[in-house]
């Protein structure tokens, strides 16, 4: 048997340590970037800065994101998990920090844009997950993948009420400086999560050789691939947009604040739910076919929220809903390319698959923003995510869950 011929091999046992210290690291990492939305009316009234300004922070944010993850996840696959999540806490901490004392737009954009984005890059699911897929046998792999998710919900979850009741005690500034202090602790919990794409339990039998170059042409060369770039763009551009603005929307329809308190918390609380389940149905059923019919859930339940009346009852149901379908969409995304080409490169093909998230997140956040203040309505960004999501369920139809033939060249040759 040629060395590209041979297959993963190996039994590990499951890696609680390792999952564990990822699962706290990604609830952190996702936590406070998810209630930025808070932060948007109280530090617009305290600088005078309209919503195109903060928008277009959180733009670049998410802009940030999707750029450096395939650079970080390249470099946690030569160098190590540890050093790229350690940068993460690092990064994430100054950004959130500056963020805290900007005064001018640019500090601003700088801080909460360029650094947090960095940060969470460096810590983002892609980094994590891929640690755990090279300590996971491939039975699992798409269960571990929900946990991971799922914890990055929790932080969801919990940062959401913890937020707004910082804010309202201590002021929107000092809750950033405690959160740029929390950020400190990832890493610590990050050296459990050692190694690189030649280490782990898994990845010791993987015996495939193969450059960066060439595993980013076989994968621009491959068809499944592409469109799943293409569609998890359109998931970026959804939450995103509900994230960084749902607060504001909730406010503008009348609603009484809490309501936009308690709708971010549910989405996180369902969304451990959505990804969990997520993780159990992608390893049972086909993901391509369960990847389109998350899309065109989410469509339908845009829809209905923007056709029915809008009442604190249905933002409530909405939450619900949009929380099961939220984050259910990565446990199966990252597991079709573990399938597709290995773990080997994983943090760095994940981390394309999600810049392409990213540049959907930068649209959606900056363009809820600007046609805002240019038409006084989220109207037409919702309505653009509907169409969206049709045309996410009609990319990941087609998409093929198999693994590049490598081994029939490799034989042939």
């Amino acid at each position: 048997m040629t060395a590209a011929a041979k297959s993963e091999t190996g039994t590990p046992g499951f890696p609680w340590l390792i999952v564990i210290c990822g699962c706290i690291i990604a609830a952190l990492t996702f936590g406070p970037r998810s209630a930025m939305g808070f932060f948007q009316l109280p530090m617009l009234e305290d600088r005078g800065w309209d919503r195109t300004t903060f928008g277009l922070a959180m733009a670049i944010q998410n802009l940030m994101w999707g750029i450096g993850q395939p650079i970080f996840g390249a470099i946690s696959d030569r160098f190590g998990t540890w050093r790229v999540l350690a940068l993460s806490g690092t990064l994430y901490a100054a950004g959130l920090a500056l963020m805290a004392v900007a005064e001018s737009a640019t500090m601003l954009h700088l801080g909460g844009g360029v650094l947090v984005g960095l940060g969470v890059a460096a810590g983002s699911f892609s980094i994590v997950l891929a640690a755990f897929a090279r300590n996971t046998a491939p039975e699992n792999r798409s269960i571990v993948f929900g946990i991971g998710t799922a914890a990055g919900s929790a932080g969801m979850f919990l940062f959401a009420p913890i937020s707004q009741a910082m804010i309202d005690s201590f002021g929107w500034s000092d809750t950033l400086i405690y959160m740029s202090a929390a950020m400190l602790i990832i890493p610590l919990l990050a050296l459990p999560l050692v190694g690189n794409a030649g280490s782990g339990s898994v990845a010791q039998g993987a015996q495939f050789e193969q450059t960066f170059g060439a595993a980013l042409r076989e994968a621009f060369g491959h068809r499944s691939f592409i469109l799943l770039v293409s569609g998890f763009f359109v998931c970026g551009f959804q939450v995103a947009f509900i994230t960084a603005h749902f607060p504001a929307y909730i406010g503008d329809l009348g609603i009484d604040a809490r309501y936009a308190v308690l709708a971010l918390a549910l989405i996180g609380f369902f969304n451990i739910i959505g990804s969990l389940a997520s993780g159990a149905i992608g390893q049972r059923f086909s993901k391509p076919y369960f990847l389109a019919l998350i899309y065109l859930a989410r469509s339908v339940a845009v829809t209905a929220f923007l056709l029915f009346p809008q009442t604190p009852g249905s933002v409530i149901a909405f939450a619900i809903v949009m929380g099961l379908l939220w984050l259910s969409t990565v446990p199966p995304t990252n597991a079709l390319v573990a399938v597709m080409f290995g773990t080997r490169y994983l943090g760095m093909l994940g981390g394309l698959v999600f810049f392409s998230h990213q540049i959907g997140s930068f649209l959606g956040v900056w363009m809820g923003g600007y046609l805002y203040d240019r038409f006084g309505s989220y109207d037409p960004v919702w309505w653009l995510g509907v169409a969206l999501g049709v045309f996410a369920a009609v990319v990941h139809w087609p998409i093929r869950e198999k693994p590049v033939e490598r081994a029939t060249v490799a034989q042939a040759a």
